[in-house]
């Protein structure tokens, strides 16, 4: 931020302290206390991380292979049959569980096999709704 300007200041940041509902005396100092308390308490790296994370569960084919990796390890082309997905795109999103740490992979030979990095996102996974394995 340059020396001309000025933090941005809610009107509503600013009604709330008008309104004696809130303790502070001066509103930019109280902006400036909100915004350093994001600093203090949100690690930018590992909120990437957590976005990630969120980002990879957020989508049902993810999930679903989630949940066959959960019974055993699976080569690619398994997981295509069983989606009915085609190499491309069960590739990319394997790519994607695998760079969340979701998923680990080992090659034997050309084939590439996929299991869980973690069995615990499985059982998060059915505690909201899941079938037990």
């Amino acid at each position: 931020m340059t020396l001309k300007q000025k933090p941005r200041i809610s009107k509503r940041l600013q009604r709330l302290v008008e309104s004696d509902i809130c303790s502070a005396e001066d509103v930019s100092k109280y902006a400036s206390e909100l915004r350093q308390l994001v600093h203090e308490i949100a690690d930018e790296k590992v909120v990437k991380t957590q976005s990630r994370l969120f980002k990879a569960l957020a989508d049902k084919t993810r999930l679903k292979i989630l949940t066959l990796l959960d019974i055993r390890e699976m080569c690619v082309c398994e997981v295509m049959v069983a989606l009915d997905l085609t190499q491309p795109t069960a590739s990319h999103h394997l790519g994607i569980l695998e760079k969340a740490n979701l998923v680990k992979s080992k090659r034997e030979g050309k084939w590439v096999f996929y299991s869980l990095q973690d069995k615990r996102v499985t059982s998060l996974m059915r505690e909201f709704g899941g079938k037990e394995t």
